[in-house]
């Protein structure tokens, strides 16, 4: 027994509710029109929300390609995975109840009604693989954007490692002159300062250039 209206207006399912009255002929066969009619308004008010879902997975994606991706867009990646995921969960059911009906044989089933309900059916399993595809986009963006902190974290240990190294130069020359061993004869040499400026300024400048062309500076 089918009892899918209540006396008096209801918002939600008026559409329904006019469509079944506009259509007296169609009511002939009897509840399984009503289900029929409810089932299809339920798949259409599924599209909207598909439509609203894409176009934010759309802008999240262009963010991943330019690697403009921020805190605030993966929090919002992250909740658009957990509402798909609840659409779907909604949708799946659907379809078994749908395949259910276009096969059963009841009393008022007609071929009719059957084709009908086949068309509810492909239309709540495009609904699924949409659902499905937003799915697999945002799964491929949130690892993009795992790869692209990964590389952008790597990127800045590679140029803080070359700075490191280049710094390692004088730091090491200077402290080598700043032990103050009472036998260094390289500062009797007349020119020894200048000779020590010039090595370390050398050094520095083939180690920045060793790393600039291995992209890490």
């Amino acid at each position: 027994m089918l009892s899918p209206f209540a006396t008096g207006e209801s918002s939600s399912y008026l559409a329904v509710r006019q469509r079944c009255e506009a259509t007296p002929a169609a009511l002939a066969h009897g509840e399984n029109y009503i289900l029929y009619s409810i089932l299809d308004f339920i798949v259409d008010n599924y599209m909207p929300v598909i439509e609203v879902v894409q176009e934010e997975v759309e802008k999240l994606e262009d963010l991943v390609l330019r690697e403009q991706l921020g805190k605030s867009d993966i929090e919002r990646l992250y909740l658009l995975r957990r509402k798909l995921l609840r659409l779907r969960n909604a949708v799946v059911p659907l379809v078994d109840v749908c395949r259910r009906y276009e096969h059963i044989d009841l009393p008022g089933m007609d071929p009719t009604l059957q084709s009908l309900f086949r068309d509810v059916t492909d239309h709540v399993r495009r609904v699924q693989e949409d659902i499905d595809a937003l799915r697999e986009v945002l799964a491929f963006a949130f690892e993009a954007s795992v790869m692209i902190g990964q590389t952008e974290q790597t990127a800045i240990a590679r140029k803080l490692a070359a700075w490191a190294a280049i710094l390692a130069v004088p730091t090491a020359i200077a402290g080598i002159y700043g032990m103050n061993f009472s036998d260094m004869p390289e500062l009797k040499f007349q020119y020894g300062y200048f000779v020590v400026l010039g090595v370390i300024c050398v050094l520095c400048l083939g180690l920045f250039t060793f790393f600039r062309r291995r992209k890490w500076l």
